[in-house]
């Protein structure tokens, strides 16, 4: 009788649903390609703006800086890309990277737009198995993708992997709110209100259902620190955003 591999065995969350490990990256990708259209619009409705200012905090904190090398993970449309792009200058090199190539193509076309072609490349990737050689960033971002990640141990050790000596990592990811009277109200938001809009406004209410879901499923600020240290991360911390609604993570190479 043939058996399973370990591989084939292993499961991984999709929302609240366990699927085969090897299926999710299948299903996250189905998501993102349904939703890609309508991406920007949906960000600037359900978080009403906010994932701007997030956004531009986690720049902030990303810090980088002219002639660096940066790894914009995740990259979506281009939110990151795009700034990472003007603070590293024409001395400086932004690879845009996403495992979904209808959200890349998204953000390329964005980018391009914005009158952004040199300076920059557009890679297809897997967090968890990077395709680059080691020690080849100054900085690395991931904005609202980590929690798409199957094996997100992986992806952090192929970050750290990732990094030079002085690097930095930052990820910004939706995370668990803390204060009290906020947890039934944002509650009623993610799974009554926000699968609504996901209907009428991206014609795919099952994605934002997805969405709501994942969030709770990822991993609380002091677990995903301690799982970024486990990694070989240094001096690893995190900020919360709008009473944990988002927190932006964030480890060092030495």
């Amino acid at each position: 009788m043939a058996t399973s591999s370990k591989q084939d065995d292993e499961q991984a969350d999709f929302g609240y649903e366990r699927v085969p490990a090897n299926e999710k990256v299948h299903r996250v990708g189905a998501v993102f390609s349904s939703v890609a259209s309508r991406y920007d619009l949906m960000n600037d409705v359900m978080s009403a703006g906010l994932h701007r200012l997030w956004k531009q905090q986690a720049l902030r904190l990303i810090a980088a800086r002219p002639g660096q090398q940066v790894l914009d993970l995740a990259a979506g449309t281009g939110d990151l890309s795009l700034g990472l792009a003007h603070a590293v200058g024409p001395s400086g090199h932004v690879v845009v990277s996403d495992i979904n190539r209808p959200m890349l193509e998204q953000g390329r076309d964005r980018l391009l737009n914005e009158g952004l072609a040199s300076g920059l490349d557009y890679v297809i990737a897997d967090a968890e198995q990077l395709p680059f050689p080691a020690r080849s960033f100054d900085r690395i971002s991931i904005g609202f993708g980590l929690r798409n990640v199957t094996r997100i141990p992986r992806a952090l050790r192929a970050m750290r992997e990732a990094l030079r000596p002085g690097g930095r990592v930052v990820i910004l990811e939706f995370s668990s709110v803390y204060l009290a009277p906020l947890k039934p109200l944002y509650d009623l938001y993610s799974f009554r209100l926000l699968p609504l809009m996901g209907k009428f406004i991206a014609q795919d209410a099952d994605s934002y259902q997805y969405l709501a879901e994942s969030i709770r499923m990822h991993p609380d600020q002091p677990t995903l620190e301690s799982m970024m240290i486990e990694a070989g991360f240094e001096d690893c911390g995190y900020i919360n955003l709008s009473g944990g609604i988002v927190a932006m993570h964030y480890g060092h190479v030495y």
